[in-house]
């Protein structure tokens, strides 16, 4: 288990500047990333930040606007620290809440999801999470086999178990994310997700009625042909973890393996897709 590195980026403008910047670290192997009224931060394991790559990349937009980072080191022992003092429970449309488990809560929801974050993806902060969770709840997934596919902390498994889906399986090739996501699961009393650790090519001879994939556009357009042969007909496939000027390009792939097209969403430029399989 390694320890982390944190970003924290001053941006002018901020809109501009947050969404490209943001685009070009996931595409270096940032893990999440959460914005801040300056700017924003980025989290990435030690053992993959490159500080000669991300700053070449950086080169390129230093005419476009003004931007600043400083670096810090924060070991796991600490991230449940640096959680409670940043930030706080999700509510994600009054349905679903995802908190710590010192984070307390008045209101009543549907969904009450305790998450220890151990700084794995997946802690709800993050646009891409809030999307799928999103989408989730307007789906039929109970009594449905369904995947969570790069699973992170588990949050969705969790949900989707939460919701009636069975048999859930959660899958992530990070050793944090499986200890993580088994601690959630335990956290959340659910007992019928199964977490294994690896990556898509343990898929085979494996079927599912949903899949869920929040990872990166680029693991995403490797694998999908995979997702699709694990898929069910008629299953349903949503994907997350890339920007709308990536849709186009996730789509044709999609189209030409056998998926229709259902639905998009869309926030601060972060983008799911729902697909169905023919």
């Amino acid at each position: 288990m390694a320890d982390y590195i944190e970003l924290t980026f001053i941006v002018h403008p901020l809109e501009q500047g947050n969404d490209v910047l943001i685009s070009q670290l996931s595409e270096l192997g940032f893990e999440s990333f959460v914005e801040i009224d300056t700017g924003f931060t980025a989290y990435i394991p030690e053992h993959q930040y490159d500080s000669t790559q991300l700053n070449l990349a950086l080169s390129f937009y230093t005419d476009f606007f003004k931007f600043s980072y400083e670096t810090k080191i924060i070991p796991q022992q600490n991230w449940n620290k640096e959680w409670e003092s940043n930030f706080q429970p999700i509510d994600i449309d009054g349905k679903c809440c995802i908190r710590a488990p010192f984070h307390k809560t008045e209101k009543k929801y549907l969904y009450d999801i305790i998450i220890e974050p151990k700084m794995s993806f997946g802690t709800g902060h993050h646009n891409t999470t809030q999307l799928m969770i999103q989408q989730l709840m307007k789906m039929d997934v109970k009594g449905k086999s369904l995947l969570d596919m790069g699973c992170g902390t588990g949050v969705l498994a969790i949900m989707a178990s939460m919701m009636g889906s069975n048999p859930v399986t959660a899958i992530d090739t990070d050793d944090w994310s499986y200890t993580n996501t088994v601690e959630n699961l335990q956290k959340n009393n659910i007992n019928n997700v199964f977490v294994h650790k690896g990556n898509a090519q343990i898929l085979e001879g494996k079927l599912f009625h949903t899949i869920l994939a929040n990872i990166n556009k680029n693991v995403l357009l490797a694998d999908m042909s995979i997702y699709v042969e694990s898929l069910e007909k008629q299953g349903d496939l949503v994907l997350s973890g890339f920007f709308e000027t990536d849709v186009d390009e996730l789509k044709h792939k999609a189209l030409a393996i056998g998926l229709k097209f259902e639905d998009k969403a869309v926030s601060s430029q972060w983008t799911m897709l729902w697909f169905i399989k023919k």
